[in-house]
């Protein structure tokens, strides 16, 4: 199993990079960060910062060296596929071939509503994605490409230079079972949604099937999620945050409870488990949970 930081845009850029070069140094195998202009709050509500994805990716691309780097994932209703394609052959080429390319099909509203972009309904959303996934995977691995799609066309277009990886890793995100897992089974070197272990094993027979129905090997398709961490020594402060509905997948307790859940996502299949900075604190409190994490839960999960 692979482990994977996902650090907060809200925060600033050199904490940010502060994260992901401590955890480069200390063992953990990937870092990602959220596409997303501003929180997702009602129009009462006040926001806050929030960086631009590909222009922190591509800084910590420079920055680093060997940890991977990806988008988690890149909302296909804000670019065009052949833009992406693009930079993510750019920044696979700052890192020397260490970018995981995450796209979904896009949701969150109030960012369409205020850049005037348009969201689509959701089977539209769906088909748009669909085809995205086919240009990506046109542009990253062939010299010209055409396409002529519902949504998307290509004649004759290029994306060179190409990423260093061949292929690079294409992920999608999304849980829905008739269509964004189907798409991700004709075209996702990678899977990931947000799921318990419960949900992650069911989610992977649905993968199954669509691979099947294709006669992919549904094996070549790593399968990641998410899950919030909540890991302490001191009960107290546990049974508070036990207490509270957090509405995602949690890790929660002593770090030998916390290997047990981890053992759990393990059982079902989880090829890479990614775990948010949001309610670890103040920067030093980060840096010391994510070496617990990695010091103390992972050795048992990785292969010798």
């Amino acid at each position: 199993m692979r482990f994977s930081i996902w650090p907060d845009s809200s925060r600033p850029f050199s904490e940010i990079a502060e994260l992901v070069t401590h955890c480069e140094s200390t063992g953990w195998d990937g870092a990602y960060l959220a596409d997303h202009f501003m929180p997702d709050v009602s129009e009462d509500q006040v926001g806050g910062p929030v960086l631009e994805c590909w222009a922190s990716l591509a800084a910590l691309a420079a920055m680093t060296s060997r940890i991977r780097l990806g988008s988690l994932v890149s909302s296909n209703t804000y670019r065009h596929p052949a833009v992406v394609a693009n930079a993510a052959a750019t920044i696979d080429q700052i890192s020397n071939g260490r970018f995981v390319l995450g796209i979904g099909a896009g949701w969150q509203r109030n960012e369409h509503e205020a850049y005037g972009l348009e969201l689509f309904d959701v089977p539209t959303r769906s088909d748009r994605l669909e085809e995205a996934c086919a240009v990506l995977n046109l542009l990253l691995r062939n010299d010209r490409s055409d396409f002529a799609g519902s949504h998307y066309t290509l004649t004759g277009a290029r994306c060179d230079p190409k990423p260093l990886q061949q292929p690079m890793p294409l992920l999608v995100a999304g849980k829905g079972e008739r269509r964004t897992m189907r798409t991700a089974a004709r075209f996702a070197d990678e899977w990931n949604g947000w799921c318990t272990p419960d949900d992650f094993r069911q989610k992977v027979e649905v993968l199954a099937r669509h691979c099947d129905a294709i006669n992919r090997d549904a094996s070549m398709i790593r399968c990641s999620t998410q899950a919030l961490l909540f890991m302490s020594d001191d009960a107290a402060w546990l049974d508070r945050h036990r207490a509270q509905a957090v509405g995602r997948p949690c890790l929660i307790g002593t770090p030998a409870e916390i290997l047990d859940q981890v053992g759990d996502y393990a059982d079902a299949g989880v090829d890479e488990l990614i775990v948010p900075d949001w309610t670890m604190g103040s920067m030093t409190r980060r840096a010391d949970t994510c070496d617990r994490l990695i010091n103390e839960i992972a050795p048992s999960f990785r292969q010798s």
